[in-house]
């Protein structure tokens, strides 16, 4: 596929078609891993893992004595409601 680098704004950018991102396994909005090796600009899906944390394990981990209070954030200092 041949693109153009466009300007956007003060920035730079290039459009890729629906049919590159399926192939690559990226979507719009995922986040991707942007490098340059020996002269080529490299587009890889971010290594993340979605959904990557389990409830059940986070909350294990909480001490059974543990006794949560109120947190007091002060009082208001504009249009918010409390």
């Amino acid at each position: 596929m041949i693109t153009k680098i466009q300007s956007w704004g003060n920035s730079q950018g290039l459009r890729l078609n629906r049919q590159v991102l399926a192939q690559a396994h990226i979507a719009v909005g995922d986040e991707v891993d942007l490098s340059v090796r020996e002269g080529v600009i490299v587009v890889a899906p971010a290594k993340r893992i979605r959904g990557g944390h389990d409830i059940r394990k986070l909350v294990a981990r909480i001490p059974a004595d543990d006794k949560p209070e109120e947190v007091t954030w002060g009082e208001p200092v504009g249009r918010e409601v409390w």
